[in-house]
């Protein structure tokens, strides 16, 4: 099957509005060693992930409440916040002679305001099937204020309403009255969010259900008929809340996902702001989210030019999915809508989602004989006069995943604490390691031209060796030229960035000393703008795994090559180059140990390495890694 190829070429544009600029073409064409890492690691998710290896509905039903956990866990969302009294406020009503808006907002945690309208018809007999519209980034700003996503997504909300439904459409995050921010690693170099197990895919996801929280108060609600519908970013949160969800008995998410090939392989990802994905802490490939919504209605809409949701990753998910329906025997309650069109709010798109609508809601298939218009200026609907002064919209990032809490004395006492612990940052942070059997344990060891070092001449043997699979490293070990490699007893591991080894990096250290740069051509610098070096570090968080989380691998890597070429070590030391220590200290947890480890006596730098401030406290770190190897402190360590 032929890919579309989509790099969105991002320079100024944010993706703040329903049609992005975008650019056709190979995105890694000048980095042949990355565009075989991320082709590689993505066809072994693909592997693990592929849902027709479920054979039975009891093998499927015994993973999906796991599964479900996963997602809530991804979104930041284990534990779920507590569900606190959401204080609806309406600040007015606008009519129509169809139906009624109500500008109101709710506070899904406190000093989280939710901004929205709800449409409802001026006559109805009891309650009535509800849809939630979420909303894509369509920006609408005038002078400065923001009137919300709702405004520009109006029609869809009076379609409902006309049409005999309530419809509640909340705006999001980035683009609602109270503008937060969605753009943390795609612009603002937020990395920590990565570390935090942040995500404002978790803030809209909850967001959702606490819209769904308040539609049950409502008596104009049927809540045994509540659905979901979204395009583009609102197409996504259609994903998020229908997966978690079993509120929602219909889904129509609209141009919202599709496949981690498409995101990685094919540079998509640089269409996407953050909400668009969870932390992979799980290692997902994306149809396996939307399989969480079978066996309830589902029509997977998109149009066949989109270039940020390819159309060949967008039928490889119905592909999938459909056989978790066929398990289920399903079959009509899953649907798949192509229409010719671009990323767009196309009328084509309407017509077939309130219909699923109708058909699934109404049990009704009379033809849609009223098409879906804007009837108010923003200003219309606005909802707050005056922003509140203890929003925390704009600060969510910092609050809505907490940091882990410092250790009690009592805990610190634990006899297991090294190994509790090591076993908990494999699961939660170093999932993407490679297996062992995954790497090549070959060696090659060539002889360099001898430097000069405190006076002295050392002979230079190069050892190069791979970290994992298209991932090459390089030790530098500088050795008394009368020594063989083989009978060293004592030896200096310098960690060092990338790039040159600087003859001065070794500088007073006596007695012979190894290079390592974890900083190798597949983790970066690559070709390419700072723009383009974003979005290429991006890519990695889809896979998850972060730049700091493998240049711990690579550092246990060189451990144990160093102690493969030189059995005969008695002494081994590690000294990291300034910003690296929490970087050896942690590969140190997860190798036998070493004689001792020196770092400079400052604060420790936390590394953006997946869920890592989430999981553990920082000032534990050092305690752990104490435990295993004598631990020193120094200033010259800071530029050894």
């Amino acid at each position: 099957m032929s890919r579309i190829l989509c790099l969105l070429i991002i320079a100024g544009s944010l993706l703040l509005t329903s049609e992005p600029v975008v650019a056709q073409g190979r995105s890694l064409d000048n980095a042949p060693e990355l565009a075989d890492f991320f082709e590689a690691e993505v066809t072994r998710l693909e592997q693990a992930n592929e849902l027709t290896q479920y054979e039975t509905l009891a093998d499927w039903e015994r993973d999906r409440p796991v599964l479900r956990q996963q997602l809530f866990d991804m979104l930041g969302l284990d534990p779920l916040p507590q569900r606190l009294p959401l204080q609806p406020v309406v600040t007015g009503i606008v009519e129509h002679p169809e139906f009624v808006v109500e500008r109101l907002h709710f506070q899904s945690l406190p000093g989280l305001y939710v901004t929205a309208n709800l449409y409802r018809p001026v006559k109805q007999q009891g309650p009535l099937p509800t849809v939630l519209y979420v909303c894509g980034h369509g920006q609408v700003k005038k002078d400065g204020v923001s009137f919300g996503n709702k405004t520009h997504y109006q029609h869809h909300g009076s379609w409902f309403a006309r049409n005999g439904y309530v419809c509640l459409t909340i705006d999001t995050l980035q683009l609602g009255e109270i503008e937060g921010i969605h753009h943390g690693t795609h612009r603002l170099n937020r990395w920590w969010w990565n570390s935090r197990g942040y995500t404002p895919a978790g803030v809209e996801a909850w967001n959702c259900i606490r819209a769904l929280d308040y539609l049950e108060t409502r008596s104009e609600v049927d809540a045994s008929r509540l659905g979901v519908s979204g395009r583009s970013g609102g197409g996504a949160y259609s994903w998020w809340i229908a997966a978690l969800d079993d509120r929602i008995r219909c889904a129509v998410p609209v141009a919202g996902i599709t496949s981690l090939r498409d995101h990685v392989v094919n540079g998509c990802v640089e269409g996407h702001c953050d909400c668009m994905y969870f932390v992979n802490t799980f290692r997902w490939d994306y149809a396996k989210l939307a399989a969480l919504v079978a066996p309830r209605a589902l029509l997977i809409s998109n149009t066949d030019k989109d270039p940020i949701f390819p159309l060949e990753g967008v039928v490889d998910i119905h592909r999938q999915v459909r056989h978790i329906y066929r398990l289920y025997d399903a079959d009509n309650r899953l649907g798949l809508q192509i229409t010719e069109g671009p990323h767009a709010d196309t009328q084509e798109l309407h017509l077939h989602a309130f219909r699923w609508f109708n058909r699934h809601f109404r049990d009704d298939l009379t033809m849609i004989d009223k098409t879906a218009v804007k009837f108010f200026e923003p200003e219309q609907l606005r909802v707050f006069q005056a922003l509140p002064a203890d929003e925390l919209n704009t600060k969510i990032d910092e609050l809505f995943v907490p940091a882990a809490t410092a250790l009690s004395p009592q805990q610190l006492q634990q006899p297991d604490l090294v190994q509790d612990w090591t076993e908990r940052l494999l699961d939660r942070c170093f999932r993407a390691w490679p297996q062992a059997d995954d790497v090549s344990q070959q060696v090659r060891v060539e002889a360099g031209s001898p430097v000069q070092t405190n006076g002295n001449s050392l002979a230079v043997a190069r050892l190069t060796f791979e970290s994992q699979p298209f991932v090459e490293l390089q030790l530098e070990v500088r050795h008394p030229a009368e020594s063989k490699l083989q009978n060293l007893q004592q030896l200096v591991m310098v960690v060092v960035p990338g790039g040159p080894l600087q003859e001065t990096v070794a500088a007073g250290i006596s007695g012979p000393v190894a290079l390592l740069s974890v900083r190798p051509g597949v983790h970066g610098p690559w070709p390419g703008n700072e723009a383009k070096q974003i979005q290429i570090q991006r890519r990695f968080q889809l896979l998850g795994m972060t730049l700091d989380g493998m240049q711990v691998w690579d550092i246990r890597r060189g451990l144990q090559v160093l102690r493969q070429q030189c059995p005969q070590l008695k002494s081994l030391e590690v000294r990291t180059a300034a910003g690296l220590e929490s970087l050896a200290l942690l590969a140190s947890l997860f190798e036998p140990p070493v004689t001792r480890i020196v770092i400079p006596d400052q604060p420790l730098q936390q590394p953006a390495i997946l869920n890592l401030s989430r999981t553990m406290p920082a000032d534990l770190l050092p305690e752990l890694a104490g435990r295993r190897t004598m631990l020193m402190r120094t200033a010259a360590a800071a530029a050894p």
